[in-house]
């Protein structure tokens, strides 16, 4: 049975009429992307937000996003980013699949074809993020049992480099603690994060790890070691991850949008 996983990411809502660096109103992007998500036809199976849900992890911004989430026709699974706060996001969105067990916004959802991992990197008031020992020794005891599962974890900060070097710098701290827990299961299929506000793919730990665009603004693709922090405003977009039993899962991009098409036979 083919399974549909959608994935958005770096909302950065704001309560209001609040400008993202004083440039950028998130919440019209935020509402194009869940009117885009519910014109799709098969719809998701499951939505899975990878983080920077808030701007500034305040009570009245995750009021604003359960406002912008709640016409989407698919249910929804988040993933706390350096943004977002971890208490008042919890308290905001109490039916979340986040053990009760840690103060980590880590889960499992384990209903569908395909076993979603969630991993919380937050490391408060740092732009970077760490997983520590406990969340990979918890990971690796997840990973152990099952292993027939087809499984995709998830995780704000990408387990890699980039290239972009302000962003590297705000990367995942103990992503080769990562990689020897991951590169140990067959059945990890893909790594989904964002961060990046781009896309981005890369073999990684025996797998494939994934970044999708942000729904709003973007970071400017830029090499040079000493580039400054630059928005674009690229199109935003959502991934679309397509599992089907003999292919496994195959991952689609998706600008977020209406646009021309032609039937040709």
């Amino acid at each position: 049975m083919a399974w549909l996983l959608a994935q958005m990411s770096d909302l950065h809502v704001t309560a209001g009429e609040q400008l993202v660096a004083g440039i950028v109103d998130t919440t019209p992007y935020v509402e194009a992307a869940v009117e885009h998500l519910n014109r799709l036809d098969p719809l998701p199976d499951l939505v899975l937000a990878t983080g920077d849900l808030a701007e500034g992890g305040q009570e009245a911004q995750y009021a604003h996003l359960l406002e912008l989430l709640a016409p989407l026709r698919s249910p929804v699974v988040l993933l706390p980013g350096n943004h977002d706060d971890r208490s008042a996001l919890r308290r905001a969105f109490p039916d979340q699949p986040w053990t009760h067990e840690t103060e980590r916004l880590q889960g499992v959802v384990d209903d569908h074809p395909v076993r979603l991992v969630l991993l919380d990197s937050v490391i408060p008031d740092h732009p970077g993020g760490r997983l520590g020992s406990d969340q990979l020794a918890w990971l690796e005891e997840v990973l152990r049992t099952g292993p027939e599962r087809p499984t995709v974890i998830a995780v704000h900060h990408p387990p890699f480099r980039t290239g972009i070097t302000h962003m590297d710098d705000m990367g995942l701290e103990d992503r080769e603690a990562l990689a020897a827990v991951v590169g140990r299961y067959r059945h990890v299929h893909a790594v989904l994060s964002g961060h990046l506000h781009r896309p981005i793919m890369t073999r990684w730990a025996g797998t494939v790890a994934i970044t999708v665009p942000s729904v709003a603004h973007q970071v400017a693709l830029d090499f040079r070691p000493d580039a400054p922090v630059t928005f674009a405003m690229e199109p935003p977009a959502v991934g679309l991850h397509l599992w089907q039993p003999v292919a496994g899962l195959v991952s689609h991009l998706s600008p977020i949008g209406q646009w021309p098409t032609t039937v040709l036979h």
